[in-house]
């Protein structure tokens, strides 16, 4: 092995569990349990792949610090579907970066060896240079970018695809959010925040500015929200056909020469789709639960039913639990965790659903 990846490997591993190991092997993960569709799912069509119509299609990034967040994700979301066989995977993955797709693709295949998926490399020149400088350096990482090329990326079958973060956790049947209606003028749904305040994602410059503000949002179909981009159900067919991947781009290209905005990949997808966003409900993400930002304390679950937790903010449950420093929902978090950590050879499989009902929310959050 090159000395330099060697010491790239031996950072990651220093930087918290769950990353890759010190000779640049993954972590272990144990096997989660086979789900099988139950009755009334949609039968499979012979020959058609990811084609098939009745197909589930769900989109998240795979990289080495957050692999232990996004196998916790694919068991929560194949433990609560209703049609587990019928989820199909899309994985965005760093293209030449440690580890490589090969290691990835085993990683995935030996948890979850029945799991249907395709891991897409995402070449991160292609944005690189519309990247400017964010309050945290973790959102200038060009992977947090992919979601902005995922109609480039998948089939063009696919005509449509829920994008989650690697730090979410669903405790109920994703099918639900998957049937969510987008009418005609709707290309992005996601749950809306509009108690939050939406001028405050961008500059002064960008308000003061007569040909940006107020302008830019005049016409929308309803006043613009603050909307979380960790969780969306995209239209990918009306992506590609607004050109929406070029539309992302021009305003990255606008960011670097008069600075609107301070927030990485969020700040785009509001300029382009607040106002304009169909609404799903606030149980589809429950956000924030990583924290604050600056003072690292500990937030609750927002009044309402809960059907997908998000872990979004500086904090992660996988790390805190290491560090000895758990938040409470982290709890229920580690009910998903198949990381076997070192000698911790006694984990051959998945936690049994026992475990899991033991540190499980109360019942009525999850009511319809």
């Amino acid at each position: 092995m090159r000395a330099g990846l060697a010491a790239f490997l031996l950072l990651l591993a220093a930087s918290g569990a769950g990353a890759v190991g010190a000779e640049g092997a993954l972590p272990r993960f144990a096997e989660a349990p086979e789900y099988r569709n139950g009755e009334g799912c949609p039968a499979a069509v012979a020959g058609a792949g990811v084609c098939d119509p009745g197909l589930v299609h769900i989109a998240m990034t795979l990289d080495a610090h957050y692999l232990r967040g996004s196998m916790a994700a694919i068991y929560s979301l194949l433990k609560h579907a209703s049609c587990p066989e019928s989820l199909f995977f899309h994985f965005l993955a760093a293209d030449g970066a440690a580890p490589g797709v090969a290691e990835l693709r085993s990683a995935l295949a030996a948890s979850f060896p029945s799991l249907r998926f395709e891991i897409y490399p995402f070449r991160a020149d292609a944005v690189t240079g519309l990247i400017s400088a964010s309050v945290r350096a973790a959102l200038e990482a060009p992977l947090n970018y992919a979601r902005n090329y995922l109609a480039d990326l998948l089939p063009k079958c696919v005509p449509r695809a829920i994008y989650l973060d690697s730090d979410v956790l669903a405790v109920d049947d994703v099918r639900r959010l998957w049937e969510t209606r987008l009418p005609a003028a709707a290309v992005v749904a996601a749950p809306e925040y509009c108690h939050a305040n939406f001028s405050r994602y961008f500059t002064d410059a960008f308000w003061s500015d007569p040909d940006l503000g107020a302008r830019v949002f005049a016409g929308r179909r309803r006043a613009p929200c603050y909307f979380n981009t960790g969780v969306m159900v995209i239209d990918l067919r009306r992506w590609r056909s607004g050109n929406y991947r070029h539309r992302v781009e021009q305003w990255m290209e606008l960011q670097k020469e008069k600075r609107i905005y301070e927030l990485g990949s969020l700040p785009p997808f509001l300029l382009l789709f607040a106002g304009e966003v169909e609404a799903v409900d606030h149980r589809w993400n429950q956000h924030g639960l990583g924290g604050d930002n600056i003072l690292g304390s500990c937030r609750p679950l927002h009044k309402g039913p809960v059907s997908l937790m998000h872990w979004s903010g500086k904090g992660k449950p996988w790390d805190r639990l290491d560090s000895g420093r758990p938040c409470p929902l982290d709890h229920t978090w580690k009910s998903y965790d198949l990381y076997i950590g070192d000698g911790d050879v006694s984990q051959a499989s998945a936690p049994s659903w026992a475990s899991l009902s033991s540190s499980a929310l109360p019942a009525s959050v999850f009511s319809w």
